[in-house]
């Protein structure tokens, strides 16, 4: 299976588990309306995901080097142009923090297959914890960096 075909599979599954909750009627947050998942800057598109790094099947995650646990939130970020949706290079860097001002550390790395580019990064995530990213690009050829914003909230019992 092609890991484009995985990454959005996991953008889908990362955006529907949003809505899980501890199984208690009570204690099921209300859902929300699907957040944006990509972000247009110019002649580029921003595409971003995060989910935990336990919905990564496991021959994906050895692939990667990726550690697979629900206390891991993996985010996934790539950038097309516009005009024919091809992946183009980026600095991409990303600043994280949780909902009570704690900076959340993470390092993005590159991973190249055939025609695609994406970006991913890992942090240790609580259950109930928000993230709010946000992210700077700046496609290769481009003079100035964008800055795209999300947050997420993860469930890991």
């Amino acid at each position: 299976m092609k890991i484009t075909t995985i990454l959005i599979a996991l953008s889908v599954l990362g955006l529907v588990s949003a809505c899980g909750g501890s199984g208690e009627p009570a204690a099921v947050p209300e859902a929300q309306p699907a957040a944006a998942t990509s972000a247009d800057i110019g002649d580029y598109v921003v595409h971003f995901s995060a989910q935990t790094t336990d919905q990564l099947p496991p021959e994906v995650a050895r692939a990667y080097n990726i550690v697979r646990s629900k206390n891991r939130a993996m985010l996934n970020v790539s950038v097309l142009k516009a005009s024919d949706n091809t992946a183009v290079e980026a600095r991409v860097l990303v600043k994280t923090v949780n909902l009570t001002g704690q900076l959340k550390n993470i390092t993005m790395r590159q991973i190249t297959e055939q025609d695609a580019i994406y970006y991913i990064g890992e942090t240790p995530v609580a259950n109930r914890e928000t993230l709010i990213f946000d992210i700077s690009v700046m496609p290769q050829g481009s003079t100035e960096a964008s800055e795209v914003r999300f947050k997420r909230q993860f469930f890991t019992d």
